[in-house]
């Protein structure tokens, strides 16, 4: 079993700052890629940022800049600083981790549950 547990979601100006956390714990072997998506209502999930175990990222487009992921590999967490937030970044955001698990299994994709971003004045 492993599980993707997220936080730092909430309620924030435009303009404004806020850090999302996540951590994967379970029968973890390696973590390859961690990552975030959103979805936003009535749109289809995207992905928001990517990095790799050796750090390579990756980042969409409308958030380059702005955004900035981190993983530490000793803890398998991965976080998003998300900066001068707009309204258009409302959505919920997923965290996304690519696992080799300790019987294994190699590549598995496993999500968290979720965490909201609401910008709003």
């Amino acid at each position: 079993q492993v599980q993707l547990v997220e936080s730092g979601g909430g309620l924030v100006q435009p303009g404004g700052s806020l850090r999302l956390s996540c951590a994967a714990s379970g029968s973890i072997f390696r973590v390859n890629a961690m990552g975030w998506y959103r979805q936003a209502p009535g749109k289809e999930r995207e992905l928001v940022a990517r990095i790799t175990a050796g750090g390579s990222t990756n980042y969409a487009d409308s958030v380059k800049g702005r955004f900035t992921i981190s993983r530490d590999n000793a803890k398998n967490t991965v976080t998003l600083q998300m900066n001068s937030l707009k309204p258009e970044d409302t959505a919920v955001y997923y965290c996304n981790a690519v696992i080799t698990t300790m019987s294994g299994y190699y590549g598995i994709n496993y999500w968290g549950k979720g965490t909201l971003v609401t910008v709003s004045s």
